[in-house]
């Protein structure tokens, strides 16, 4: 078995919440993660774009900057990089063939060893800052290790409810989990009952609290997203509302860590940006959309986005994991599509085609649906589709496709 093999073998384990075996493995790494300056990010919706402009910007600063994220949508080293580089496979080698019998020994599940390996990683190369994205919820997640230079806490909506809770509070109790004493806590628009707790957390910890800078002006095109804030007008490559505001989350993140940063470097670093499968664009020629978002605040913000700039419905390719929120997200699409094409196969850990088909009828979703058994067939009936109608399309739901999606449209 080779390494990233035996990687991912250990999801046979499954989520373990809890710090234990992620302290334990860390400590028989020598304790990297006491070596960075972290900026660690949690939320529901955009803790991964505004984690990956925090990271380019203070790349451009001229800082070595760490980024940790998940999931990956190819290839599992996406998921650790420095400069914007993937960790090589050699290096993933060389920390398995170090820490396997340790790994092994603690029962260190796929996500608290693929942690370890990234604090590893990061210390190695002497990161000047780190940047981590929480992998699920907050409180108990394998990251919650670090004592971090800034926390931020993006939008927070109904998502991993088995796991997390059934309701927006004690989500924010989880995610609330990253707030540390005495260290600046950023947060993300939220509803004012969120807003409220969070503060009053930060309180508890004597951790400033700093609402995101507000937006206005926003302007929403294929090219990407204009919006004005308190320090200036600023432009993200990435599209949508919602991407405006989680570029002013990262903006304020680095005015917390820099308030005499350069705006044209701020600028700079939101236009080197990359972050693919958020409305990713997939063709010159075609309106056509790749978009990871599956739950229903994710649904929202791309259909928001695809009406603003085309002032159209979307077509739809959607395809979902089991364990979604259908009823939510069955509202959510209600209405706001033309047509939607579903699709999945076990093979790719999605839901069959014919069961997402029969769980959307039964939350009233029913009309101008059609199902491919077939990814791939899913894919090539939507791009005929937006060609002999010219209105968008968008495949959605899941970072499970972008294979066969970045396959198809010859994304590397």
């Amino acid at each position: 078995m080779n390494k990233l093999s035996y990687l991912f073998s250990l999801r046979r384990l499954g989520i373990k919440t809890g710090l234990e075996h992620t302290l334990d493995l860390l400590k028989r790494c020598g304790n990297p993660h006491k070596k960075l300056n972290v900026v660690h990010v949690a939320g529901t919706n955009g803790k991964g774009s505004t984690s990956a402009m925090v990271a380019s910007i203070l790349k451009l600063e001229g800082h070595r900057v760490g980024l940790y994220t998940s999931p990956h949508l190819i290839r599992f080293n996406e998921r650790i990089t420095v400069d914007g580089k993937c960790i090589s496979n050699d290096e993933i080698n060389s920390f398995i063939n170090l820490y396997k019998k340790d790994i092994d020994q603690i029962s260190s599940t796929f996500f608290e060893t693929t942690t370890a390996l990234a604090f590893t990683y990061f210390a190695k190369k002497k990161v000047d800052f780190a940047v981590i994205e929480v992998g699920l919820g907050g409180r108990l997640d394998s990251t919650n290790v670090v004592s971090p230079k800034v926390t931020a806490i993006t939008p927070i909506s109904l998502d991993h409810k088995d796991i997390l809770g059934d309701n927006l509070l004690s989500i924010a109790k989880e995610k609330a989990g990253i707030i540390k004493k005495d260290t600046p806590l950023i947060v993300g628009i939220q509803k004012k009952s969120i807003n409220t707790f969070l503060r009053e957390v930060a309180k508890q910890n004597n951790s400033p609290f700093i609402d995101t800078a507000k937006i206005s002006d926003v302007k929403i095109s294929s090219n990407g997203t204009e919006f004005n804030t308190k320090w200036g007008k600023f432009l993200t490559p990435l599209l949508g509302y919602h991407q405006a505001s989680n570029a002013a989350t990262a903006i304020t993140v680095i005015k917390s860590i820099n308030k005499e940063i350069q705006l044209s470097t701020i600028q700079r670093g939101l236009n080197e940006t990359v972050w693919r499968g958020r409305l990713q664009k997939l063709s010159k020629a075609l309106p056509l959309y790749y978009d990871v978002a599956h739950n229903s605040a994710g649904i929202d913000a791309m259909i928001e986005t695809v009406k603003s700039i085309y002032n159209k419905l979307p077509y739809i390719v959607l395809c979902l994991k089991g364990d979604k929120e259908i009823k939510l997200i069955s509202r959510a699409l209600k209405s706001n599509y033309e047509e939607i094409i579903v699709t999945g196969s076990h093979k790719m850990e999605l839901m069959e085609a014919n069961d997402l088909f029969s769980a959307l009828g039964k939350y009233g979703l029913n009309e101008n649906i059609e199902k491919q058994n077939d990814p791939n067939d899913a894919i090539s009936a939507l791009i005929d589709k937006v060609k002999t109608s010219n209105q968008p399309g968008v495949i959605m739901g899941s970072h499970y496709i972008a294979k066969a999606v970045f396959d198809k449209f010859g994304i590397l």
